[in-house]
């Protein structure tokens, strides 16, 4: 159990980890949860569980939701209890796809990514809910909503965006491009808005709205993620107060000879372009070490 409790430890303290904080901190929640729902139900006290478990689900009804508006975050890291798959495919397609936005992109853009992903199918369930005739009839059989889905398509859809003719090798398929990956996944929710799981669907297609957005916008420039990151960053600040140092000087020594400090340049935006190319049109495996090393430069100036 310490080795458990250490490694969780060092997952956390890493600044450049957040796919493997992510999948983390879905991991203890779920794991939390299941414990009192087990325990609470032995023990006969339910009702302790079904107010905990509340505090993760989002309830359909606007006027319900302002009771409860952390709720907009929380129920994107809880997951249902009746469906080990729910939680499996969500951490699956999570951590195969957001390698991808680590890779590229860094750890930062990826914990955006997840936050937006989130926010956006909460906000559109919510208003579909509250707006849509179809969803208001039958507000009051739904109970609430739980599962990172929406966060997971938000970084499933960006990476499709990022480099659509990226390929996954699947069982009995063989190599598919992520990109109809996306495309088949986007067609299954938008055919189930209509369906037992309308609203869950209505915020799988709300992640991929933003995750396709927020990758436009950063490829033009803009980072819809800023505030995120201000945030969490003020965040750490208050757990984790920088201490005082003694700053001194020198005066920088540079030099025109590139080979004197190998790999310590960070490449321009238009070697990355290049080198996501060569991957769009040839594969991860084309590249060449020097390749593989901008790109592992890039990143990290990207975190």
């Amino acid at each position: 159990m310490a080795a458990i409790i250490d490694e969780i430890k060092r997952t956390f303290q890493r600044n450049d980890n957040a796919l493997n904080q992510l999948i983390a901190i879905n991991l203890i929640i779920f794991a939390v949860l299941v414990i009192l729902n087990v325990f609470s139900t032995l023990l006969g006290i339910r009702d302790l569980f079904a107010i905990v478990y509340s505090q993760f689900s989002i309830p359909p009804v606007f006027s319900d939701f302002l009771t409860k508006p952390w709720t907009l975050v929380t129920y994107a890291f809880a997951h249902s209890l009746n469906d080990i798959f729910h939680i499996l495919f969500n951490l699956l397609f999570l951590f195969w796809f957001g390698r991808l936005v680590v890779e590229y992109l860094g750890s930062q853009k990826l914990i955006n990514l997840y936050v937006l992903g989130g926010l956006s199918g909460g906000m559109l369930y919510l208003i579909f809910y509250n707006l849509i005739p179809f969803f208001m009839e039958r507000a009051d059989m739904v109970s609430g909503m739980v599962g990172a889905s929406a966060a997971v398509y938000a970084v499933m859809i960006a990476a499709a965006t990022l480099l659509p003719n990226y390929s996954f090798h699947l069982i009995f398929l063989g190599p598919v491009k992520i990109k109809y990956i996306a495309a088949f996944y986007i067609f299954i929710s938008f055919m189930g808005s209509v369906g037992a799981n309308a609203g869950g669907n209505i915020a799988h297609l709300g992640g991929a709205l933003i995750g396709y957005i927020y990758i436009k916008q950063l490829q033009n420039g803009l980072d819809l993620g800023k505030p995120i990151q201000g945030f969490l960053d003020f965040f750490r600040g208050l757990i984790n107060p920088s201490k005082k140092m003694k700053v001194t000087y020198k005066t920088p020594k540079f030099t025109s000879d590139k080979k004197a400090n190998p790999g310590s340049s960070i490449p321009t935006q238009d070697q990355i372009d290049a080198i996501l190319d060569k991957i769009a049109a040839k594969g991860y495996e084309s590249l060449s070490k020097e390749e593989k090393e901008m790109l592992f430069n890039f990143g990290k100036e990207k975190n």
